[in-house]
């Protein structure tokens, strides 16, 4: 059976608090009080660093009246009042010194725990956008592919075969999405993660998406800086999942990747989707689809870059984002 040592401490200087008051007014030779008090001081760093708040201040409390009142028998004949006061002041501070050293180095323990839950709990956020971002372009896919498989199946057996293969290939960037994901849990773990998705894969992502069209200037994919690039291929994601959620009409979804005047802008615009189809508030990404504008605005920002969404003149829907362009191109 194991033993907490450290739950003895406040015990411990209670017990020698009260030894050591008993030893001062006992008339036991002052240099043996005096070294006595000088074990309490360590002992009063070590409950006010372990201990619990309630069984650490009712001890800690004996510990500084021991350190302070031990020279007041010697001095009770000789000194006044006054002298008596400002000797236990006096023999006080190294106690309150103690103790301070002590609660410091709680309040720093304290304070580290706190940054290890935030960050546990920032990594669980992450994950949860990343499965949001990812994964649920895919399943989209796959449930606006099997509604439309089972309206033609009967008519055209042959497009039934191709909305199949989409649901194959959307089910496979699914599992890859959760594969990323469970790697990233192992990274935390101390294994090696598998890369983060970027712009590479935009044509892969655009050419799943029925009416979607890629430009992509290569010299504006190297102007991105890692971070920049990984929340342009999230912001196309999100992007593409909202049309296909609220603009399934849609006959063309255009995502253009250049430099402009104010850096790198990712743009993806959707044109207005046929009559009846379904509204264009999709790719405005409201707040019931998953992370919303605002959580990836506060991406886009937090990666340097700023992010526009709204009405196009053709009456369809665009998402632009604009990122800095580094001095350093990506390797």
């Amino acid at each position: 059976m194991t033993v907490n040592t450290r739950a003895v401490y406040a015990p411990l200087l209670a017990l020698a608090a009260v030894g050591g008051l008993l030893a001062s007014f006992l008339g036991v030779p002052a240099t043996w009080v005096l070294l006595w008090v000088c074990l309490l001081l360590p002992l009063l760093g070590l409950v006010a660093r372990w201990s619990p708040v309630r069984s650490g201040a009712a001890a800690a409390s004996l510990g500084v009246a021991a350190v302070a009142l031990w020279p007041l028998p010697l001095m009770w004949e000789a000194a006044s009042w006054l002298e008596a006061c400002g000797a236990a002041a006096f023999w006080a501070l190294p106690a309150l010194g103690a103790l301070a050293a002590g609660g410091y180095l709680r309040r720093q323990a304290n304070r580290m725990r706190q940054a290890v839950r935030d960050g546990r709990r920032d990594q669980q956020l992450e994950l949860a956008r990343d499965l949001h971002d990812f994964v649920a372009h895919d399943v989209s896919a796959i449930v606006v592919q099997a509604q439309a498989a089972r309206f033609v199946a009967d008519k055209d057996p042959e497009q039934a075969v191709r909305a199949l293969e989409r649901i194959e290939a959307a089910g496979l960037g699914a599992l890859a999405s959760m594969d990323r994901t469970v790697h990233a849990l192992r990274e935390a773990a101390g294994a090696r993660s598998a890369s983060v998705p970027g712009t590479s894969e935009l044509p892969g992502l655009v050419e799943r998406f029925e009416g979607g069209v890629l430009d992509a200037d290569p010299a504006a994919v190297r102007g991105l800086s890692r971070e920049a690039d990984t929340t342009a291929y999230r912001v196309a994601v999100e992007a593409l999942t909202n049309v296909r959620r609220h603009a399934p009409g849609a006959g063309l979804v255009r995502v253009r990747l250049h430099r402009a005047a104010g850096g790198i802008e990712l743009s993806v615009a959707n044109s207005a989707p046929a009559r009846g189809a379904g509204g264009l508030r999709g790719l405005g990404l409201r707040r019931r689809s998953g992370t919303g504008l605002a959580g990836l605005r506060a991406r886009v920002e937090a990666a340097g870059g700023t992010l526009r969404a709204g009405a196009s003149p053709d009456g369809g829907w665009r998402v632009c984002a604009v990122f800095p362009a580094q001095e350093q191109p990506l390797g």
